[in-house]
């Protein structure tokens, strides 16, 4: 048997969508730092005041060979924030890894049910057809003897065929679970046979009130959401700021040759500053204001959005749980009991020619119907709980 967890474990380490994630978060966190960093200083060299008529330094009094270093700074507060929107968008991505973590697990747990739901009706449906083909002899030698008539064991013979056909279906069926499954799991080939583990259920407790307020603390979508406000506000502010200027410092170093004559030159030393000017507000300062404005407000949207959808998938799963566990215990405890005891009193009475044969077999058909409605309830249940479990965001395991 393959269990769950051990599958679950390969998938965090192997899945290629939780690597990628997770290269981009490692990617976003090296991009904080740089953002509030300031631009490189300038190195620049050269001479000034040369004249055209002559090339000796030592000619003209402002004849100087230079070398100068400036550097840019920003307007107080720009750097901190360019640091902010990078640190949420950062965060935001954080939340994406977890969500995608989350995600992949959830979509390996629906697989694995998946195809253990289907391996289990392939036991039901080889089962039920040996049950079939007993009671296929019993016709055959009840007509033998003239008991029984050759409609009997026509009909018995067409529910072997039906479930002869309904186990190639399956069959072709279950490669397809297992090749969905092997995807999740990161393999490049099949590897070990996947034999998930019997169904069975864990009940756990479903309200919906707090379920929703698990979501809007813990689910990594909406805490992505809201790093993605956070980092819109920011934006904006940071927009905001370039109404102001930002500063351009120079620092130069001239040295002059002495004069011909040999008096001496004193070198100079000379320092700037220039700022830029931030006049062209109405076509290009206040649409970038507006447009962060815009991004902002999208976001807002799309968080209220997001959350209304997800009270709205919780309420459905929960409504699915809810009746897939009724629907097992009442299979378990009433239903097929019933049903079984029902065969067993309709073969007992069709050997003594007290109910038709068609009635025996519509009564295994019933059972074999409930025990297929029995698993597809338990696989239900659990695939409605891992769905749960992601719109809660809670940590899958």
């Amino acid at each position: 048997m393959t269990l769950l967890p051990s599958l679950i474990a390969e998938a965090l380490e192997n899945n290629p969508e939780i690597q990628a994630a997770y290269q981009e978060r490692e990617a976003a966190q090296q991009r904080v730092s740089p953002a509030e960093a300031l631009d490189d200083p300038m190195l620049e060299a050269g001479v000034i005041n040369a004249p055209l008529a002559s090339s000796p330094f030592n000619r003209e009094d402002m004849t100087m060979k230079m070398i100068g270093l400036s550097q840019r700074l920003p307007f107080p507060g720009k750097r901190g924030l360019r640091k902010d929107v990078a640190a949420k968008d950062a965060e935001a991505i954080e939340q994406g890894y977890h969500e995608t973590v989350n995600r992949v697990v959830h979509d390996l747990k629906t697989a694995y049910w998946d195809l253990g739901l289907t391996v289990e009706i392939i036991k039901l449906t080889e089962k039920n057809k040996q049950i079939l083909e007993r009671f296929l002899r019993i016709a055959e030698e009840r007509y033998q003897v003239g008991q029984g008539s050759q409609a009997d064991v026509l009909k018995a013979q067409t529910q072997v065929s039906r479930m002869l056909d309904r186990l190639l279906v399956l069959t072709r069926e279950q490669p397809v679970l297992e090749a969905e499954l092997i995807r999740i799991l990161g393999r490049h080939m099949k590897g070990e046979i996947l034999v998930p583990v019997p169904l069975q259920i864990q009940e756990v407790p479903l309200n919906l009130e707090a379920l929703q307020q698990e979501a809007l603390t813990q689910r990594p979508q909406l805490l992505a959401l809201q790093s993605l406000i956070a980092r819109n506000e920011k934006s904006v502010d940071l927009a905001r700021r370039t109404y102001y200027p930002d500063f351009d410092v120079r620092l130069s170093y001239g040295q002059r040759d002495n004069m011909m004559d040999g008096t001496r030159r004193d070198d100079m030393v000379s320092m700037t500053v220039a700022v830029n000017l931030p006049v062209w507000r109405g076509n290009k300062i206040e649409p970038r204001i507006m447009e962060s404005q815009a991004m902002r407000d999208q976001t807002v949207s799309l968080y209220q959005a997001q959350s209304n959808e997800v009270t709205a998938r919780l309420r459905q799963q929960i409504a699915i749980a809810e009746q897939s566990l009724k629907s097992v215990k009442l299979y378990q405890t009433a239903i097929l009991p019933q049903a079984k005891l029902t065969v067993e009193s309709a073969l007992a009475a069709y050997q003594v020619n007290r109910v038709d044969f068609l009635t025996l077999l519509d009564n295994q058909m019933t059972v074999f119907d409930f025990e297929t409605s029995l698993i597809t309830a338990m696989a239900n249940y659990n695939k409605a709980v891992a769905e749960i479990d992601l719109l809660a965001g809670k940590k899958q395991h």
